[in-house]
């Protein structure tokens, strides 16, 4: 057993409190926090990049922060973005299925990364 409190994780579990009361109408998140990582706060939305976009605009993440990229054979994107909130670091993380466009079909070969829902 460690010697670490719940006291270790207060940032984090202020911002949460913080977030909840300020933007009670945001997607529900899955909530990651660890004393690995005493003052982070990971935010998850799996299948919903549309509730991405609302937790980024609503954390004032500019889009040019947003990382991406394709894993898990090439069948999921991943965005990530993190800000500094109220003393913790927000590290946000959205994850879609991949479809090919049309066109990356008729090119055996070739494939292009496109969210579900988005034009390519």
């Amino acid at each position: 057993m460690n010697d670490l409190t719940l006291n270790y994780l207060t940032a984090p579990l202020r911002v949460l409190r913080m977030l909840a009361v300020d933007f009670p109408d945001l997607p529900a998140v899955h909530v990651h926090v660890s004393p690995i990582y005493p003052d982070r706060l990971e935010l998850a939305l799996h299948h919903d990049i549309a509730g991405f976009e609302a937790w980024r605009a609503a954390l004032a993440i500019s889009p040019d922060a947003v990382t991406g990229h394709v894993q898990g054979d090439g069948t999921t994107l991943c965005l990530e973005a993190a800000i500094e909130y109220a003393g913790a670091m927000v590290y946000l993380v959205g994850y879609a299925p991949v479809t090919l466009p049309s066109s990356a079909t008729e090119r055996p070969g070739v494939a292009e990364a496109v969210p579900v829902g988005v034009s390519p």
